[in-house]
């Protein structure tokens, strides 16, 4: 429950209804909201998100979308807010069931078809629309592969340079010491090879793959290594990729399959996009990944991402690359979530 509605967040008097689009990407949920009926206040994106962070209005938004009975446990969704400059189309904040993210690609690639269906940005007839987005961790492009009748067929989340943060990382769980290899793609991740757990990426296993995650998460949390150089506001594990190596496919692309644990036991049922992002830097700097070689990434639903080094660059001093992820995303619904004033279950609950 909140008393957020008691606040002065709203100037017109708390939140009755909010309109939102809600698109899937590769199975995982992305519930947009045009004009949030909140104040957001901030400069930046980056701002914003610190912001919002604090702010009990925007929390109480938040909580009203991603809890029960209008969302659940692993809903996501992201709030439109002005852009940094006018080098982008517009800015976004990422919200989940436990707060605000710094990433989110599978997020990214839902905008990218949203910007073109609401007409926010014209189709180029080119067929490949560029649509050009602030988060919170930097600008992105989601570029927007459309057929003959205007329609996105697919988009390529092309992301802010992603790199290995450390490597062989040993960490206490229950199921023992693991060895993790941390990665940023606009988030931090710590990666983890499923077999070293004796586990698999599979749904029979997902119970215990959310236990452990949350055990890699809490014994890296305050460990310097996650610690954001420049910026204390990006610092920290967000989730952590559990993978199979399934080796190289006849086409000579790489295949793994894995599940992203994020948040606080959130399950992406998408391949994770800024996840991705982070495992194409790990296994490019490990040299498992060639220049021009495509990862081949499957979720634990069967969905798929394909992504590789889109250029190799560096950053903070160390080597890095801008990675490339491609996807698809589908609109579900648009809806009107309403509050009745009478309703004590509001916001709304989580039961994980």
């Amino acid at each position: 429950m909140s008393d957020a509605t008691t606040t002065d967040a709203w100037p017109d008097g708390p939140i009755r209804s909010v309109e939102t689009v809600d698109y899937h990407t590769a199975g995982e949920p992305f519930r947009i909201v045009a004009e949030p009926p909140v104040a957001i206040k901030g400069e930046t994106v980056a701002e914003r998100r610190a912001y919002a962070i604090g702010d009990p209005g925007v929390n109480y938004l938040r909580q009203l979308l991603c809890f029960e009975p209008r969302g659940h446990a692993d809903m996501y969704g992201g709030l439109i807010v002005p852009p940094d400059d006018d080098g982008a189309h517009l800015g976004v904040l990422f919200w989940h069931k436990d707060g605000f993210s710094t990433a989110c690609g599978h997020g990214t690639i839902a905008l990218g078809v949203w910007a073109l269906d609401s007409g926010l940005v014209p189709v180029d007839p080119s067929g490949i629309t560029d649509v050009v987005i602030d988060v919170p961790s930097g600008r992105v492009t989601a570029r927007v592969h459309t057929t003959s009748e205007n329609r996105a067929r697919e988009v390529d989340f092309i992301n802010v340079p992603s790199r290995l943060v450390a490597e062989d990382v040993l960490v206490a769980t229950r199921q023992g010491e693991l060895r993790v290899d941390l990665g940023w793609g606009g988030a931090l991740y710590a990666c983890v090879d499923a077999a070293s757990a004796g586990l698999s990426v599979t749904r029979e296993n997902l119970t215990d793959l959310i236990a452990l995650g949350r055990d890699v998460k809490a014994a890296l949390a305050g460990d310097p290594r996650t610690l954001h150089p420049t910026d204390p506001r990006l610092s920290g594990v967000y989730g952590t990729i559990f993978y199979d190596d399934l080796g190289t496919l006849p086409t000579g692309e790489l295949h793994q399959r894995n599940v992203t644990i994020f948040a606080d036991g959130q399950v992406d049922r998408s391949p994770c996009g800024s996840g991705t992002a982070a495992r194409v830097a790990v296994l490019h700097a490990a040299g498992q990944l060639a220049d021009d070689q495509v990862l081949v990434h499957d979720s634990i639903v069967g969905s798929r991402f394909r992504a590789r080094v889109l250029e190799k660059t560096t950053e903070l001093g160390t080597p890095a690359v801008i990675p490339i992820v491609t996807g698809s995303a589908f609109r579900v619904a648009r809806s009107t979530f309403e509050v009745d004033p009478r309703d004590p279950i509001t916001p709304g609950f989580v039961l994980r």
